[in-house]
Parts: C-alpha cells; structure tokens; sequence
C-alpha cells in the first residue's frame, strides 16, 4: 500500500532533491508540491475535493515571508485532522521543535539526515508514530531533564521577537498583550538564561540553540 505524500518548502532545488530521494521507495507517492502555507493549504483543500488528500506532509519551517510552518501545520491539522505532518527542516532550535509538535506535527527530523533514515521517518509518520531525528530527541531529554531552565512557548516567542528587532512595544503589539506581561516574561527570560540583559539573553538563547 503506497504512502502519499505532499511537500511544502519555499525552495524548488530542495524540493526536487526530497522527491527523487522519496521516489526510489516505490512505496512513497509524491501527490503535490507546494511553496508556501497558503498554498499548501489551497492544495489540500483541492485534493480533499478530488482524488483524496495526501496521508503525510513534508513541511519545511521557515517559509520566506508566507505562513510560517509552524502556523501552517496547526492550520492543516485542524482542518485536516486525518493528514499526519512529518517537519523535515534544517532548524533544530527548541523553539522551533517545540512548536512544531505542539502545533500537531507528528514527527520532527533534520534535512541532513541519512537517506534511509528519511525514507523510514516517512514510513512511521504516515502511520501516526512520532518519530524524531536523534539530535530533536537529544534537545528534548534536556529540556525534560532541566524543566526549570526550558523556555515557555510564550518565552521563546519573545525572545525570537527581540532576536528580529523589535522593542518590547512591538513585541507586545506583535504577540496581542500588554509592554508589562512582556516585561515580567523578561525577568523571568533573564533568571532561567542567567543573565541581566537583554543582549546576552540572545546571545546564550543562540549558544544553546533555544532559538534560531
């Protein structure tokens, strides 16, 4: 029984290199390819209408300006609760980890990852079993391991707020709460990363690969 698939990333030269090496496992069927969120979402949609929709999505994460992956999966699954994501992504930040789970994303593996590793991570994903690259699995056992220093979803939110830029004025516009939420969500930043500012909080969130 074949596994069929449909790609999300924003980069045509990577996803021609993912469907060749999915094509050598007659197993695999590659139904669509898309380069954006929305577009993948319109692509569902279509193929929920026609000839059935994909059992498993490859979703990139960083998506040029368009829905990131992230929000993109938390919006499939929820109109599409029968379709399992896989992330297949070259970020292996908590954040992004993290956040891909919790938006519902069955499995989390790196690009760089051997071709039969890739190949058996479809296999398991459009199953319904979580799978995980062993670098995803290191990142969490510490997370785990040290919960009073692993950053809330809403912290690391914020601090990929300030890594772009922004003040904490925009940063509380950006995420909808008050300058004052943010500014205890600082304090309590500051005492888990054991710093006092906000540039070293950035540089040991980057060091520890919190965020990207």
């Amino acid at each position: 029984m074949s596994i069929r698939v449909m790609m999300v990333d924003d980069h045509p030269v990577v996803r021609a290199g993912l469907r060749a090496l999915l094509e050598t496992d007659d197993r695999v069927e590659v139904l669509a390819e898309v380069d954006s969120g929305e577009n993948a979402l319109a692509a569902l949609d279509r193929l929920a209408a026609g000839d059935g929709v994909p059992d498993l999505v490859l979703m990139d994460l960083n998506l040029g300006d368009d829905l990131d992956g992230i929000e993109t999966t938390r919006r499939l699954r929820a109109e599409h609760p029968g379709v399992q994501v896989l992330a297949v992504t070259t970020f292996d930040a908590e954040a992004d980890i993290v956040g891909a789970l919790e938006a519902g994303a069955t499995g989390y593996v790196l690009k760089d990852s051997p071709t039969e590793a890739l190949i058996a991570a479809v296999q398991e994903a459009a199953a319904g079993r979580s799978v995980l690259s062993p670098e995803v699995q290191q990142r969490l056992v510490a997370r785990m391991t040290s919960p009073g220093t692993a950053l809330s979803p809403r912290e690391a939110e914020i601090l990929e707020a300030l890594a772009s830029g922004a003040t904490n004025r925009e940063v509380a516009r950006r995420l909808f709460i008050s300058e004052s939420t943010v500014k205890t969500h600082l304090v309590h930043l500051y005492d888990k990363l054991g710093v006092d500012s906000r540039t070293a909080a950035l540089r040991v969130a980057r060091e520890r690969r919190l965020i990207r």
